[in-house]
């Protein structure tokens, strides 16, 4: 046998599926995984790992990473806690497909999710963006969907209106574009404007050139509130009327209204698997989410993009309306339950003169002025780029939904701004410390499945998510005595403890707990060839 670039001595194997851990040598050559066995292996570089457990690499399934990878090299808020795949382009809002027009709109439309940083904006298609990561070279890699919102925007702007027949194919020929440049799949935002303008047989169409290309739909659905279930039960509709795979997007049940619910939601899931439907789902591992502060609004004032909601503020009469909405009705951007102010904390601000405003609740910030009104002049003085946390969770939900047979996990990660939520530094080591190795719910081996290999079989990978001969050398070794997550709400950049080495493609990205520098993730295209 050829002598390896590595080889990992003294680990147990939880080799992703499940099964129960061994002890044996693993050997790396040319960034895979080139030999497994008892026997001694020998290689140019040894890695004595006893006392650790080796994974494959975790895959985050929903990430907000798609300027970060490209500014911050380091990427320790995912490699330090053993990601090496992100699946970008989420919740139906990102940076391709775009034309010169709708570009700079989508630049500022999720500015309070990924900033504005000094990033050359120079790509317009799928294809492109996923050229620029490679031509740049990025820390982990990264999968793509298609995000139906800007795809939306594209073939007829923020209208809130259903598609002609000849928007619906422009739709269509932009996500069946994007599926051939390597795109798995499409996302939804479902409350985010101005995705959450379409209705279901819209989302139908566009998920048949989907199941066309063998992706999958992954919808932030319509509401995880007042109408949670009928939200679940429109996303399973319309996977059953594209005979596409399904994967719900951080799938929870929040607020008062849904306490103790997880047991519908998984019946749900489960008579659609029961009739052969493909469905999965993830979720990250907190209570609170973490959003853009305009999201609360009622979608109607946001037709037409921001300009437009800037004129309905100036209207005594709308304004009134939207405070009405929001505190009184339940907007369909607040999940349809009446806000409640002191539950939504300010977590970051574009404008730098607003930053003492961070940390407070919303009821707080106000003084004595009624929350509402302060909201409104919030956003539009920080020209909607604020961001915000919802403590909305509930725990029970949050322990059912994550032990069902297709759970993934997830960070839903936002990256940028002052105060953001410790998940997209901690969500995969709080799975394995907190949830795992404190409270039992899972086994270590079983944990690990759900963070390697069934993404992978979710997203259609064959060489990666497990350990395995001739599977890409995406590996991660932690102790499962020390493995935690440090990051805080007070303190949400700490790095995960407990994991000391990550191998993206068979480079050491972490080394001791230590970031080595290497950028050896790539963009994953799927296949883009009809089945």
């Amino acid at each position: 046998m050829a002598a390896m670039d590595i080889v990992i001595r003294g680990a147990e194997v939880a080799d992703g599926t499940g099964s129960p851990r061994f002890r044996t040598e693993v050997g790396i050559k040319d960034g895979r995984i080139a030999a497994i066995g008892t026997a001694r292996i020998d290689g140019a570089r040894v890695i004595d790992a006893g006392g650790l457990v080796l994974a494959p690499g975790f895959i985050d399934m929903h990430a907000h990473s798609e300027l970060a990878v490209l500014t911050d090299h380091d990427h320790l808020a995912k490699l330090g806690q053993g990601c090496t795949l992100e699946v970008l382009g989420q919740d139906g809002l990102s940076y391709a497909p775009v034309d010169d027009e709708t570009a700079p709109q989508m630049w500022e439309a999720i500015a309070a999710w990924n900033g504005r940083l000094d990033v050359d904006y120079d790509w317009r298609t799928v294809g492109d963006y996923l050229d620029r990561l490679d031509r740049d070279g990025i820390p982990a890699n990264a999968a793509y969907l298609v995000p139906h919102g800007t795809v939306r925007m594209l073939a007829m702007g923020w209208e809130n209106r259903e598609p002609t027949p000849a928007e619906l194919e422009v739709m269509k020929a932009h996500v069946a574009q994007g599926m051939e440049e390597g795109a798995f799949g499409l996302s939804a935002g479902l409350s985010y404007a101005p995705g959450m303008y379409a209705k279901t047989d819209e989302l139908v169409e566009l998920c048949k050139v989907v199941a066309g290309y063998g992706g999958y739909f992954g919808p932030h659905q319509r509401s995880y509130g007042a109408g949670a279930m009928e939200g679940y039960a429109e996303m399973i509709e319309i996977g059953r009327g594209a005979a596409c795979a399904l994967h719900l997007a951080h799938a929870t049940l929040n607020y008062g209204v849904n306490e103790g619910r997880a047991a519908e939601l998984l019946k749900l899931v489960d008579e659609g698997l029961d009739e052969g439907l493909p469905i999965s789902l993830d979720t990250y591992p907190y209570l609170p989410g973490m959003t853009m502060l305009a999201a609360l609004l009622p979608s109607w004032s946001v037709a037409g993009g921001y300009g437009a909601l800037a004129e309905r503020l100036r209207s005594d009469e709308l304004r009134a309306r939207i405070v009405r909405e929001l505190d009184v009705e339940g907007t369909d951007g607040a999940n349809g339950v009446p806000v409640d102010w002191s539950k939504i904390e300010i977590a970051g601000v574009a404008d730098p003169e607003l930053r003492d405003l961070v940390g407070l609740r919303v009821s707080e910030a106000a003084g004595d002025r009624p929350a509402s009104a302060f909201f409104l002049d919030l956003i539009e003085r920080d020209e909607f780029g604020t961001a915000c946390l919802m403590h909305v969770g509930n725990e029970e939900n949050v322990r059912a939904i994550m032990r069902h047979g297709v759970h993934t996990g997830s960070t839903d990660g936002v990256l940028a701004g002052d105060k953001i939520h410790p998940r997209a530094w901690g969500s995969f080591a709080r799975y394995l410390g907190h949830y795992t190795r404190e409270l039992g719910l899972f086994s270590v081996e079983e944990c690990v499945a759900h963070l390697s290999g069934r993404p992978a079989a979710v997203l259609g990978l064959t060489d990666r998510g497990l350990v395995k001969e001739g599977h890409a050398a995406d590996l991660v070794l932690f102790d499962p005595e020390t493995v935690d997550a440090k990051a805080t709400f007070d303190d949400p950049r700490r790095q995960a403890a407990g994991i000391p080495w990550v191998l993206v493609n068979g480079q050491v990205a972490i080394e001791g707990g230590n970031r080595t520098g290497a950028r050896a993730g790539r963009a994953l295209r799927r296949g883009g060839a009809r089945h």
